[in-house]
């Protein structure tokens, strides 16, 4: 049964217009435009028609007629329009819009139903006779294509090569010309590429007039030789020109000047004219660039095949003539889409056949309406995609910009307890309860940065689920218009807990920085946040004090070494108790601890304050320290110097006798 989606904000006049259609269709209905876009953007394909009023709150119907617009869904999706509104300025806009028809208020029943019936009729009409014109210029646009690189193949083939230099030629043109388009240089329109590539494929037709000794010398040319060989390009163009009738056909003009052309230089070094610069048709321009890179790239009776790197590295140092410096430019920038491309078209070649045999097949038996086919296989996929949402217990989202509205996954609304449909989540519950506002704005301006090349984002976020705080990872692809240029449309994306992962991170980060026995952070964490102090701060006042306990090893021989670890954690608690939180105290390892400090005026009163709060007594073991101390000006708040400075400090305590402090004298 058809679908047919009631938009009208009024529920009674969704009842009525229901009652006059649902024996004959099944209805669907919306209280504004925003609901209907959500609905057209999961089921376009199934809705018939749509019935939109004008005046709604959210989204009004000339409003969701711009949506349906931008979307394509207009193009599919035939509108009329119902409407107490009869003023001929509301009926003309929304005609320009694209609705079918439009019904003023009041109606009778038997006007609704036999104008629902024609449009859908007539658009039904439409949409078959579209498909039959457009099926036959595609067989005869494949039909001249075919014809095309049947004639040049059998050059190629008389030229002792494949046919895939044809086919290279074809798709190295086509990337510049969309680089072209997408700069909007030289007037050249999405149609021109079609009729350029198809002409690029006769570059080479001239070839077919030079003898075979010539064209299939295995060795290098002799001068006499290669003049026939350049021959060509002219004979080629010759041989274009003398088609009776047809020398005005647009395929044949671009042939001509691919033909004659693509041998000259961007300086005037080519031939057979030497055109300089501009003089040269663009087309030419590509197609000889084209030639010259699959000539670099493709191996000959004379040379390997360089690769694309090296080739690439050639055009752009001038090894094979000066070219336009607008394409040198494309050519950088579409230097890896290139690549890739090459190496999908060689390596995907058999599967390419394979897929448009079977949709040949598919085509021809007719045995199954195409309609009904995308419907099943798209109902399919949405049952496999909502089966894999909910084993993975992930959260997954797709994001549209126009309407902007965000849709979860089945799983994913009923486990955050939110609807599958939200229209506006930049103010709504999902960028504002689960994300911070910040953090979503931040992961919607990533996404818009993003390009159809390099479309994914990762990122990690604090969310509040369900009223927790979870760290959570957010992976999102960006979504693009199929149009020149592509625009950003939207995203799906995913988010996977990671809550439990990153505290064990940070507690592993936590241990590895600390000292076991003592709690303290040991010397390679102190270091580094020394090290980041040191070259904040441009006065450098710090001091670094290093002190060791005198006669530890006695402890340990007298008392055990159970007690000689008691003793190194009170004294860890005595400086974790007396330290400021500014100050980074670390235990360098065995009786050797280390602080850094920053000071105000005098050095020596918390140095001395320090040494004093160490000179006590831990049970049977009267503690002492020796300590030296550095000044950070003294060294350039270098941390190497530094410590070094303070360890010469320490030791000339030592060689003193032990249990005082000193600081270092240069």
């Amino acid at each position: 049964m058809k679908k047919i989606l009631i938009v009208d904000d009024s529920e009674i006049n969704r009842s009525l217009l229901s009652d006059m259609l649902s024996d004959e269709y099944e209805i669907l209905e919306a209280e504004n435009g925003m609901e209907a876009s959500a609905i057209l953007h999961d089921r376009e394909q199934e809705i018939a028609l749509v019935l939109l009023d004008i005046m709604m709150p959210v989204m009004d119907g000339f409003e969701t007629l711009v949506v349906m617009n931008k979307n394509g869904w207009i193009k599919d999706v035939p509108v009329i329009m119902i409407s107490a509104e009869n003023v001929p300025a509301y009926v003309d806009r929304a005609y320009d819009l694209g609705v079918q028809d439009y019904i003023s208020r009041p109606f009778d029943e038997r006007t609704v139903r036999r104008r629902v019936i024609n449009t859908i009729i007539l658009f039904t009409k439409q949409k078959e006779l579209s498909h039959m014109v457009t099926n036959q210029i595609m067989e005869k646009e494949n039909d001249n294509k075919l014809m095309i690189e049947i004639l040049s193949n059998i050059v190629e083939f008389r030229n002792g090569e494949s046919g895939l230099h044809v086919l290279h030629i074809r798709m190295f043109t086509e990337l510049i010309l969309k680089w072209l388009i997408k700069k909007k240089l030289y007037g050249i329109s999405t149609e021109d590429i079609s009729l350029i590539c198809n002409a690029s494929a006769l570059h080479d037709i001239g070839k077919i007039s030079i003898p075979s000794e010539v064209l299939n010398k295995p060795g290098r040319l002799t001068d006499e030789e290669y003049e026939i060989m350049r021959e060509h390009a002219a004979e080629g163009a010759r041989l274009l020109s003398n088609i009776p009738f047809r020398e005005n056909e647009p395929l044949i003009r671009l042939g001509f000047q691919i033909c004659r052309w693509h041998h000259e230089r961007f300086d005037g070094r080519g031939y057979p004219d030497g055109l300089e610069g501009d003089e040269i048709p663009i087309a030419a321009q590509v197609v000889a660039l084209a030639d010259v890179y699959d000539a670099l790239t493709s191996k000959r009776v004379y040379k390997d095949a360089y690769s694309h790197d090296k080739a690439v590295e050639m055009i752009l140092n001038g090894e094979c003539g000066v070219f336009n410096p607008t394409l040198m430019e494309c050519l950088r920038e579409i230097s890896d889409a290139l690549k890739e491309e090459m190496r999908v078209r060689s390596e995907g070649k058999k599967m390419q056949e394979e897929v448009l045999d079977a949709v040949e097949q598919m085509v021809e038996k007719g045995e199954l309406d195409v309609s009904d086919r995308t419907l099943k296989l798209l109902e399919r996929e949405r049952v496999k995609y909502q089966f894999f949402a909910e084993l993975s217990q992930e959260i997954q989202f797709e994001y549209t910009v126009s309407p902007e509205m965000l849709i979860l996954s089945e799983w994913g609304a009923n486990y955050l307890n939110m609807p599958e449909t939200i229209m506006n989540p930049r103010k709504d519950c999902f960028g504002t309860d689960v994300f911070t506002q910040n953090d979503f704005e931040h992961l919607l301006n990533r996404l818009e940065k993003t390009t159809p090349q390099e479309p994914v984002v990762e990122e990690r976020y604090v969310l509040n689920i369900n009223g927790q705080e979870r760290w959570s990872r957010v992976i999102a692809r960006s979504m693009w218009g199929s149009w020149e240029p592509p625009e950003y449309i939207g995203a799906i994306g995913k988010i996977v807990d990671i809550h439990e992962d990153m505290e064990k991170m940070n507690h592993l980060e936590v241990m590895a920085a600390h000292d076991s026995l003592t709690g303290l952070l040991n010397h390679k964490a102190a270091k580094s946040q020394i090290i980041a102090r040191l070259d904040e701060d441009e006065e450098k006042k710090f001091l670094l004090l290093l002190f060791d306990l005198d006669h530890f090893k006695l402890a340990n021989d007298t008392y055990g070494h159970l007690f000689g670890d008691e003793v190194l954690k009170f004294v860890s608690d005595k400086l974790r108790t007396n330290t400021r939180s500014i100050d980074i105290v670390a235990r360098m390892g065995g009786d050797e601890f280390l602080i850094f400090m920053p000071y105000k005026d005098e050095v020596e009163p918390p140095v001395k304050r320090i040494f004093r709060l160490l000179s006590t007594r831990y049970e049977k073991f009267n503690i002492s320290v020796s300590m030296g101390i550095a000044c950070a000006k003294d060294c350039g708040g270098n941390y190497d110097t530094l410590f070094h400075m303070a360890d010469e400090a320490l030791y000339e305590v030592k060689r003193s006798g032990r249990n005082n402090y000193c600081f270092y004298q240069k």
